[in-house]
């Protein structure tokens, strides 16, 4: 990849090994350095910051991709899925809670998954009205379109999902 941009390598991990020091002086050393916390406060802080983002996001993603009806496709033997592109997102995600502002604000429309996936550069506010069009024509092409109606009954299928693949 760093060729296709004449990039070198060496010169990329210096660049990403500076970006993660400066991000690491941002979040840490910073706060350390101008606030009246403990060194012990600010790291539990960040380390807390990160493991709340995490499983949010995680949630998120496993409620969107590892639910029931949402497809798992393994390549041919070619290394090729022979979905179209649009056909393969639609199949490989699922939208929940598609009615809750509250989820819809806290994950920041992540949640409308379908959308996300066909629509990367449309602002998520968007997504609540382009869903009812996106699943209307899905259906009329015959392609499943997998919604949860809740956050809570997208939770038991992935919980369903989960137990499906470590019986298999």
């Amino acid at each position: 990849m760093t060729r296709k941009y004449n990039a070198s390598p060496t010169g990329e991990y210096f660049k990403m090994a500076g970006i993660k020091i400066l991000y690491l002086f941002v979040f840490i050393g910073l706060p350390i350095l101008v606030t009246p916390f403990a060194w012990w406060q600010v790291l539990l802080g960040f380390l807390i910051m990160h493991w709340v983002a995490g499983s949010i996001l995680s949630i998120v993603f496993q409620l969107a991709h590892v639910v029931e009806g949402a497809e798992q496709p393994v390549p041919d033997g070619g290394g090729i899925i022979n979905h179209d592109w649009a056909v393969h997102e639609v199949r490989t995600t699922s939208d929940f809670a598609r009615n809750n502002p509250v989820i819809s604000w806290c994950v920041g429309g992540l949640n409308f998954q379908i959308e996300h996936h066909l629509f990367p550069y449309i602002s998520h506010v968007h997504y609540r009205k382009i869903a009812p069009i996106v699943e209307r024509t899905a259906r009329e092409f015959g392609i499943n379109y997998n919604l949860k109606p809740s956050f809570f009954n997208a939770l038991g299928s992935h919980i369903r999902r989960l137990k499906e693949l470590g019986a298999s």
